[in-house]
């Protein structure tokens, strides 16, 4: 596992990006689309219509699920991928009433989609965290200060 666990982690979590975004490019097929396209347009102030904001987002997410198959410019791919989260999971401060069927304890459908992101996000910051050359340890080494006896 410790060999390919990175590997796997950034292929499936390319797959779920990919996957997701593709759906947003074919108008209907995406459960999330108009939610998406809603927070984008409040976001904007009305800048950018739900007919461009979904779009945009379809390409933007296809581009990081590329991106992390690839494997290769981890640093903005990630940085595309956090931007994303953080407009993904505004929904739920948007739109309460939509995302909670008893405000903050239980979700609906659209917020149980919404919270899951968690994981996505850490899933991103265990990669971010080998993107220069960093490495996880399963026994990782604590530094400690040195005794009297040793200065």
């Amino acid at each position: 596992m410790a060999a390919h666990g990175l590997t796997l982690l950034r292929l499936a979590l390319g797959v779920v990006f990919l996957w997701f975004g593709a759906l947003k490019l074919f108008p209907g097929l995406s459960s999330a689309e108009t939610l998406a396209g809603r927070t984008i347009e409040a976001l904007t102030l009305g800048v950018v219509p739900m007919a461009v904001a979904v779009p945009v987002l379809a390409v933007w997410e296809v581009a990081i699920g590329a991106g992390l198959i690839i494997g290769r410019w981890m640093r903005a791919v990630l940085l595309l991928l956090f931007a994303q989260m953080l407009g993904t999971v505004t929904p739920l401060v948007l739109f309460p009433m939509e995302t909670f069927s008893q405000v903050p304890f239980v979700p609906t459908l659209e917020g149980q989609y919404i919270i899951k992101n968690i994981v996505l996000i850490s899933a991103g910051i265990v990669l971010g965290a080998t993107v220069r050359g960093g490495q996880l340890s399963p026994e990782p080494v604590v530094a400690t200060r040195p005794s009297a006896a040793e200065t």
